[in-house]
């Protein structure tokens, strides 16, 4: 599979922001680059009160200073794992996802880039992880744990040793959709 051929599936007009006043809202930036196409992954450290050793995608809530949610998506990479990323660079985005715990809205932006610099990140970041997209979007399996059931269906979807659930794999979940829609997984 190629970038072009991702680009293609995953691009959608960017809508705008999320009017319900009555919930948290957050955004992520789903980064995939490179000819394996890959997806850009964060393990959080153990240390961090919440979400401590969570996979996740680079992003966080909304600042006042952020004009909407895809500046938050963008100002958070670029915290998290120091990649500048411009609005041109966002193809699309996929259906808002609630946090289990936290009860936050997440809406996910995507981002298709050729290449990639190096990497730095930031304290709220254990390691950056570049998962090749097809061989990890197979790897979709029922969440096991019935406490993760209360909101909705939840998936896995497993890398190495590390194992996604909750929000983010919801949102890979509708990648996963969108691929085998295509024949692609």
């Amino acid at each position: 599979m190629s970038l072009g051929v991702i680009r293609k599936l995953l691009a959608t007009d960017i809508l705008p922001d999320i009017e319900d006043h009555t919930t948290k809202h957050s955004a992520v930036l789903i980064v995939i680059h490179g000819q394996e196409c890959r997806i850009v992954m964060t393990e959080k450290p153990q240390t961090m009160e919440h979400h401590a050793g969570e996979i996740s995608f680079p992003g966080g809530k909304i600042s006042p200073a952020d004009s909407d949610l895809l500046d938050t998506a963008i100002r958070e990479t670029r915290e998290e794992i120091s990649l500048h990323i411009s609005r041109q660079d966002v193809i699309g985005q996929l259906k808002p996802v609630t946090t289990l715990n936290s009860g936050f809205t997440i809406l996910p932006f995507v981002a298709v880039l050729d290449d990639m610099s190096d990497l730095q990140p930031n304290e709220e970041v254990a390691e950056i992880l570049h998962i090749p997209a097809i061989p990890f979007l197979k790897t979709i399996s029922p969440d096991p744990d019935p406490h993760h059931h209360s909101i909705s269906e939840m998936y896995t979807f497993s890398y190495q040793s590390k194992i996604v659930w909750g929000a983010s794999a919801r949102i890979l979940k509708q990648m996963a959709d969108i691929f085998a829609q295509n024949k692609l997984i």
